[in-house]
């Protein structure tokens, strides 16, 4: 086999492996958008087409609410954008015919919120903690400069919402504190609020 002939069936050869190595890798696509619920903080833009000043970007408020020009409050929180649309959309019918209703999440904030843990109450410094893996209570309590003076230690209470309801877990935190009895010393979840009630006097 001459020169040439052997060039050409190695490069055959090894173009299996090229093509191979030149594959790009495969990333996870994100959910989209659309398939998110709007939560607290997060920012919506409303627009309403050939109305420009009915259309507002607003943020989510405490109480799940966003403000929309004519029509006053409209749920928003745990919903979905175009449950949200719709709900606009009937409600401004009432003054503008045939609307064109679009909500946009342009700010996700809310899985921040959520990603949190709070300590409230008798401590030294209330304090919102970003969570991570292994917290418990004793280190959120820590992060927050320990309880004072007025501190009824151990009635703390670690608050959790599970679905639409809340549960509460008693922790005995002076005897963590004091004793090193960690009994009562929970992991703490992402979300969870730590309550230090004062003492009655």
């Amino acid at each position: 086999m001459s020169r040439l002939g052997m060039a050409v069936v190695l490069l055959v050869a090894a173009l299996p492996a090229i093509a191979q190595d030149a594959l790009p890798e495969v990333q996870a696509v994100p959910p989209p958008v659309e398939t998110y619920r709007i939560g607290v903080d997060d920012v919506v833009q409303v627009s309403v087409w050939r109305n420009p000043d009915l259309s507002v970007s607003v943020p989510v408020r405490p109480d799940g609410k966003i403000s929309v020009p004519l029509i006053g409050d409209v749920d928003a929180g745990g919903r979905h954008p175009q449950d949200v649309a719709e709900d606009i959309k009937g409600k401004l019918s009432t003054y503008v015919r045939d609307p064109q209703v679009a909500v946009i999440l342009t700010e996700l904030r809310s899985h921040e919120y959520l990603a949190r843990v709070r300590v409230t109450g008798a401590v030294r410094q209330p304090v919102s903690l970003p969570y991570r893996q292994g917290m418990s209570v004793l280190d959120a309590v820590l992060a927050a400069g320990g309880t004072n003076e007025f501190a009824s230690a151990d009635n703390t209470r670690l608050y959790r919402k599970e679905g639409d309801s809340v549960k509460t877990f008693p922790i005995k935190l002076d005897r963590i504190l004091k004793k090193g009895d960690l009994s009562t010393n929970l992991p703490v979840q992402a979300g969870d609020v730590v309550t230090v009630p004062e003492r009655a006097f």
